[in-house]
């Protein structure tokens, strides 16, 4: 198996800048430079991403930035004793360790372990000690494979209840959002503290390494729980009925002690918080963590999130089924399908660019994306309802959609109805229920009471004043022309390249997409308005390509290589493949793809391109009315953004990338 770190990944008694971003560049570049990953840029945008979420500075002088990127080859630890501490979050001060971990997407579990078993060590105070007396690349090589041959694995299963009973029984979840390093090192601090405090400790790390779950057995006896988590708990139905505390995994790093103390409050404490069967509370974030507009993004992008693939897969299949049936296929489409057959074509439907093998190709796909797109408004609701109340909230939500849909309430009721879903489901969740009920709770009277709340509310009260918006909003857009579909234009380009993929982003493309549904053929402006958004959003992208073509001196070799992949990843209107470029340099990236996505969404509004598919760029240029000048108004925003990128990287704050380049990664 290769090994982890080899000496060109150890940089010892160096100054790699002052501040994280600073370091965990210059280690991706050590990586690269080592041959075990493809592009700097690539990895260090993942990284930092990483580290945008949860500082990885810990106690002792410790930084550990970590990641997961498509950019890595081989499974990496880079090391470096610096000179001048940098701060990475720690509550004691910089830290003059940083170790890189860096995973590749598809890292195998053994090295997976590896890794793990390493961040575990580097809370061991002799281990650090030994790595900041080390006097060459070679010995740091050594502890380290030392470290990972010699150290103490977790028990592959959990002890039995302590004996004594007046040893207080802990069990904690610990997962990070990479599973690398924090999930580990958080369940070592947790045990270590309660050796110290003279309280038992089993812990379930639900990382990358694997999981053992903690036996049902040490759960039922355990007097609280805690949550060091940033995801989801798996299994988290096993603890119901037990009190708990949660925080994000990087404190039960550097306030193990307090957790516990915490949970054993909340166990005495007659009226503190416990777990409830699935739909409840269980794992909600701790009180006056999450703020209500901060907790209604969540569960709005969550409900976007897993609507989009409905839409996308079925805009696609209705924009082949244009392309083989002609445009009058929505006609003839439900007689097609029910009456025809491969072995029974149909002929009597008009002519068709494909005959009448086309007819019924094009029929069947039509159908398959119409029914997709019908999933439309009942999937929003029915994952916002999952967002707030977990799986009891599905039913709920997309029937309160269907409803929403029925009512002509559109979108908009998808919204309001799984929110009323999701947070009657929650409230009933919260209920107690005698113990012979719970079973019942998530699975059949908490779905049924919630349908028929949030439901009956959309019939009765809700659904016809949002149909009413709904078609004024229509009606609205519809009239749209000249001078204020310009104006939208604009608008959505801006938020197509604001955040690229980000959430203001999803707004736009998501307003988009729930238009298609209310397109037809006296009205077209959904498809207007689709066009402008998928325009808009291809412009970042490929303006990077053409600025890493045009002027070649301003952008080092990473970024030419991010920007030979860009020109697919525009030319098929995935925004994302900017961000590369974005985490480098935002605040000269962004306000140019701006620039560029208002003036695309402008021309394509103002040519009255329309797009009948929802995503798929160029690729799907049959389905895209006045294609020329869509590509136009692309092309027009790609230069633009490519020469306001130059300009602001000559001219604005440079940094010349030869002086970047000069500097030593190693010493």
């Amino acid at each position: 198996m290769t090994e982890l770190i080899s000496p060109e990944l150890v940089l010892l008694d160096v100054s790699l800048g002052g501040s994280s971003a600073d370091v965990i560049r210059k280690l991706a570049e050590t990586v690269v430079n080592a041959g075990r990953a493809t592009a700097a840029e690539s990895l260090f945008a993942d990284a930092y991403a990483r580290e945008q979420k949860t500082a990885t500075g810990v106690p002792g002088g410790i930084a550990i930035p970590h990641c997961r990127s498509e950019a890595v080859t081989v499974p990496t630890l880079a090391m470096a004793r610096l000179s001048q501490p940098v701060d990475f979050g720690a509550k004691d001060g910089p830290a003059d360790l940083a170790f890189f971990i860096a995973a590749p997407s598809g890292a195998d579990q053994e090295h997976l372990k590896l890794l793990a078993k390493l961040a575990r060590s580097l809370i061991k105070k002799d281990f650090t000690a030994s790595l900041r007396a080390a006097s060459s690349p070679e010995e740091v090589v050594r502890l380290v494979n030392e470290a990972l041959g010699l150290g103490v694995e977790a028990p592959a299963e959990a002890p039995a209840a302590p004996a004594h009973a007046r040893r207080k029984l802990v069990v904690a979840v610990t997962a990070c959002p990479t599973g690398i390093a924090h999930t580990y090192m958080a369940a070592d601090s947790l045990i270590a503290a309660g050796k110290e405090s003279g309280i038992d400790v089993v812990v379930e790390t639900q990382g990358s390494a694997g999981a053992t779950p903690v036996p049902q057995t040490v759960i039922d006896t355990a007097d609280a729980v805690v949550f060091a988590v940033e995801v989801d708990v798996r299994g988290k139905d096993r603890f119901a009925g037990k009190p708990y505390v949660q925080s994000p995994v990087k404190r039960a790093i550097d306030e193990p002690l307090v957790m516990l103390h915490e949970a054993l409050a909340v166990a005495g404490d007659p009226n503190g918080r416990r777990l409830v069967a699935a739909g409840g509370p269980a794992v909600a974030e701790p009180e006056g963590r999450e703020s209500v507009g901060g907790k209604l993004k969540r569960v709005l992008l969550t409900g976007v999130s897993y609507m989009i693939p409905f839409v996308a897969a079925g805009g696609l299949l209705i924009a082949l089924g244009f392309l083989l049936g002609g445009y009058d296929i929505t006609k003839y489409a439900d007689k097609i399908v029910v009456g025809n057959n491969i072995f029974n074509l149909p002929t009597e439907f008009g002519p068709q660019a494909w005959g009448p093998l086309g007819a019924y190709l094009g029929a069947v796909l039509f159908k398959i994306g119409a029914l997709s797109i019908g999933f439309l408004v009942p999937a929003l609701a029915g994952y916002i309802g999952y967002a707030i109340a977990d799986r009891p909230g599905i039913a709920p939500g997309f029937t309160a959609g269907a409803v929403a849909g029925f009512m002509g309430a559109g979108f908009l009721g998808g919204i309001v109805g799984g929110l009323l879903a999701g947070y009657t489901a929650h409230w009933l969740g919260s209920l107690s229920a005698p113990r012979w009920l719970r079973g019942l709770m998530p699975v059949a009277i908490i779905p049924l009471i919630a349908s028929i709340i949030a439901s009956g509310l959309m019939f009765v009260v809700l659904g016809g004043p949002i149909a009413f918006v709904t078609k004024a909003l229509n009606d609205w857009l519809s009239g749209m022309s000249g001078a204020a579909a310009v104006v939208l234009g604009i608008i959505l380009g801006l938020m197509m390249c604001f955040d690229l993929g980000g959430p203001v982003n999803k707004v736009a493309y998501s307003f988009a997409v729930a238009g298609l549904g209310a397109a037809s053929a006296s009205n077209q402006a959904p498809y207007h308005i689709m066009a402008a958004v998928m325009a808009a959003g291809m412009v970042p992208p490929l303006a990077m390509a053409l600025a890493t073509v045009l002027d070649k001196k301003t952008f080092n070799a990473a970024e030419h290589e991010n920007g030979k992949a860009a020109w697919l990843l525009g030319a098929s209107f995935i925004s994302e493949g900017a961000i590369p470029f974005a985490a480098a340099d935002p605040f000269r990236i962004i306000p140019a793809s701006m620039v560029g996505g208002a003036v695309t969404g402008a021309l394509s509004m103002a040519f009255n391109a329309g797009s009948k598919a929802p995503h798929g760029g160029v690729f799907v240029f049959f389905a895209i009315d006045n294609f020329i000048m869509w590509v136009v108004s692309i092309a027009v925003g790609v230069a633009v953004t490519a020469l306001v990128t130059i300009g602001l990287k000559r001219y604005v704050g440079r940094k010349a990338p030869e002086a970047v380049e000069a500097q030593p990664v190693a010493a």
